[in-house]
């Protein structure tokens, strides 16, 4: 009958998983993103093209073009990481992976590595959407945007439900 009272909800410190500046997602040129269609959470604009596991936790899906996977975190949360806009259309070429599905990853791991020149020459964007993939279980959401350093630095605190 009081199942869960006084239970302390779980907080995830998410770490940047990049080295850029973090942006709002209203800042993405690409309205699935922007307007939260897919869900909540930030953005980086990289400056290094890498990116690293901001938690321990496991690689749950890797895109077959290696621009984008779905990270699964113990509580629970998923994460989907999209490394620029549009890129699918570039058939992995700019990205080398150092995972794949079902990988355990630790914090800090190198996921992947992308060519940011390349993927402006293709004229397209390198902005970098941070999602909440499975919205539904997180209670609070709270970003934080400014420069980021990857492996350091919170970018996003997050509380379970």
């Amino acid at each position: 009958m009081f199942f869960g009272f006084g239970k302390k909800k779980k907080n995830i410190s998410i770490i940047a998983p990049m080295t850029g500046k973090a942006v709002l997602l209203e800042e993405v040129p690409d309205a699935a993103f922007s307007q939260k269609i897919i869900g909540d959470g930030i953005a980086v604009e990289p400056t290094e093209g890498i990116l690293i596991a901001p938690f321990d936790g496991e690689v749950i899906h890797l895109i077959d073009t290696h621009h984008s996977l779905v990270l699964g975190h113990e509580s629970g949360l998923e994460l989907l990481v999209h490394i620029g806009v549009n890129t699918v259309s570039l058939q992995g070429k700019p990205f080398k992976t150092y995972v794949k599905s079902g990988d355990k990853v630790k914090k800090g791991q190198t996921l992947i590595e992308f060519d940011i020149a390349q993927i402006k020459e293709a004229g397209l964007p390198v902005i970098t959407p941070i999602i909440v993939a499975n919205g539904d279980v997180v209670a609070e959401l709270k970003v934080n945007t400014g420069a980021v350093t990857a492996g350091s630095g919170e970018l996003m605190a997050i509380t379970m439900k």
